[in-house]
């Protein structure tokens, strides 16, 4: 299986972008790109703003949505829906697929190749089936490792 991974733009290209499409580059939104860039965590509208904050105290939730959203239309980032609570969004646009930790809500990238996967027909019922996406649930190592830390605990009280 070869994997292509295709990333969003880097935050250099992005502001060019942003200009040519007549958006405002501010330098609230070039740090958004720059918390983008390479991040493989996944992220909410609301941990960018955090991050965020750290060095632009006076920033609004509103431009980070805004940004993200743009950034969406644009065809650099997914929205996410994995049911962790919140919107997630993926810089990473290669097809792929996700891990997604139940217990932290940690998401992590999965390539599979699932090209030979068929739908029976009559379970389409006249369905025109596109894109898939897989989404398998379970915990991550470190979670994994405090929940069979607790099972032990609770076997010892017991």
């Amino acid at each position: 299986m070869v994997i292509e991974c295709r990333l969003m733009r880097s935050p250099e290209e992005l502001v060019k972008s942003f200009r040519e499409s007549g958006r405002k580059v501010t330098p609230q939104r070039e740090k958004i790109f720059q918390i983008l860039q390479g991040n493989k965590t996944h992220p909410t509208a609301e941990s960018v703003y955090a991050e965020l904050l750290r060095e632009m105290p006076t920033v609004s939730l509103k431009t980070v949505y805004q940004t993200l959203h743009e950034l969406v239309g644009m065809g650099e980032i997914s929205p996410l829906d994995l049911g962790t609570g919140s919107a997630r969004f993926d810089p990473n646009q290669s097809t792929h697929h996700h891990l997604v930790c139940t217990r932290c809500h940690s998401v992590k990238d999965l390539y599979l190749d699932i090209e030979d996967i068929q739908i029976p027909g009559e379970q389409l019922e006249g369905f025109d089936a596109g894109t898939a996406e897989i989404t398998f649930r379970g915990h991550c190592s470190k979670c994994r490792t405090a929940v069979s830390g607790q099972s032990q605990i609770a076997v010892h009280q017991g």
